[in-house]
């Protein structure tokens, strides 16, 4: 019987080497590809990209381009009737306002989304400790049980607060690709990987609420909406009120009329209820950063006599420990105030038509 040769085993090896080589050098390429596409933003940044490149701001710039045209094409077509050159005036002035809104818009999700991965991150910190305190809490319980001064029940609770505290950092973890993702999505980058930086210091609020009401009319898209509809109302019955038209469609023309302008003055209202609960809402967010504020420098004095107590022999390190952690939840919560305060400074944007963020302009 013949035997199969040296040379033949290492030819018929030989392909799946290289067939190994050149799959390890795909998932390498694929890899540094992958380090490749990450992206870090600052939140101003975010907005920037957003404002520039961002799906629903470059749609609204192609319609508002598309109502330049019809406008200019109408307004050179000498055949045109008024009703065709108002209609035109009018989609190039709500194609104007639409842009105008959808900015501040998208300036307001990528502000929630952008925080949102912040907050992720930062929670991820804090449950992170306060795991490693839980965990250090059971241990002394179950010395201490032993030690018969304490408790099965004692062991018991924490237990539960650690798996409790074990859950939420799962979740803060889960949290934060999702956010990502959002994100990403909205500036258009695809599977490309988000890393932020933390936010600026919100800015004041420094609009007075008068400012902010004036000329609300022709800033908000449902405004300029109903009041174009106002106009182009008052429109057919001027153009019906003759000797030659039917008096039904004057009847009707008019109460078409009549109908509008009651939709004006409801969308007034109720956007000038909306600018004010904004503001009011923007205000709370402001204070509750100084109340924030005053609790964190608050618990650095805590921090600083439980190191104090340590090292004088009156404390023991997991008091200190305990004390870190509280230092960590209230720069958290300073941190969350804030970030409220920039989504409802982008909120207040929004329903005043204007921007108070320094982000949109």
């Amino acid at each position: 019987m013949t035997t199969p040769s040296r040379t033949a085993h290492h030819s018929a090896a030989r392909p799946f080497t290289l067939n190994a080589l050149a799959l390890l050098a795909t998932l390498s390429l694929a890899a540094q590809a992958s380090a490749q596409t990450s992206t870090a933003l600052s939140l101003p940044d975010a907005v920037t990209r957003a404002l520039a490149s961002g799906p629903d701001t470059t749609t609204s710039r192609a319609n508002l381009q598309k109502a330049q045209a019809n406008d200019k094409a109408v307004r050179a077509d000498p055949t045109s009737i008024i009703t065709d050159q108002v209609s035109a005036q009018q989609g190039l002035a709500s194609a104007q306002v639409n842009l105008s809104n959808t900015k501040l818009t998208v300036m307001q999700t990528v502000v929630t989304q952008y925080l949102a991965i912040y907050e992720a991150e930062q929670r991820t910190d804090l449950n992170t400790a306060q795991v490693n305190y839980y965990s250090r809490s059971l241990q002394i319980a179950q010395a201490r049980l032993a030690a018969k001064v304490a408790t099965q029940l004692d062991v018991t609770k924490a237990q539960n607060s650690l798996s409790s505290n074990q859950q939420e950092l799962a979740d803060a973890k889960a949290q934060r690709p999702i956010a990502a993702a959002q994100l990403a999505k909205t500036l258009g980058l695809g599977q490309t990987a988000i890393n932020v930086k933390a936010p600026p210091a919100p800015p004041q609020l420094s609009a007075a609420l008068a400012s902010l009401q004036a000329g609300l009319d022709g800033r908000l898209p449902t405004l300029v909406q109903a009041a174009n509809t106002v106009q182009s109302a008052q429109l057919q019955v001027k153009v019906s009120d003759n000797d030659y038209t039917p008096a039904r469609t004057l009847q009707d023309a008019q109460t078409a009329l009549s109908n509008a302008q009651r939709d004006l003055d409801s969308g007034r209202k109720a956007a000038l209820t909306s600018l004010n609960d904004a503001y009011r809402a923007a205000q709370n967010a402001r204070e509750q950063v100084g109340i924030s504020a005053a609790s964190l420098a608050a618990q650095q004095t805590t921090l600083n006599q439980a190191q104090a107590k340590l090292k004088a022999g009156t404390a023991a390190a997991v008091d200190v420990q305990n004390a870190q952690v509280q230092l960590l939840s209230a720069q958290f919560a300073l941190a969350q105030a804030q970030d409220n305060f920039w989504k409802a400074l982008a909120a207040l944007s929004v329903a005043a038509g204007k921007d108070v963020t320094g982000l949109a302009q």
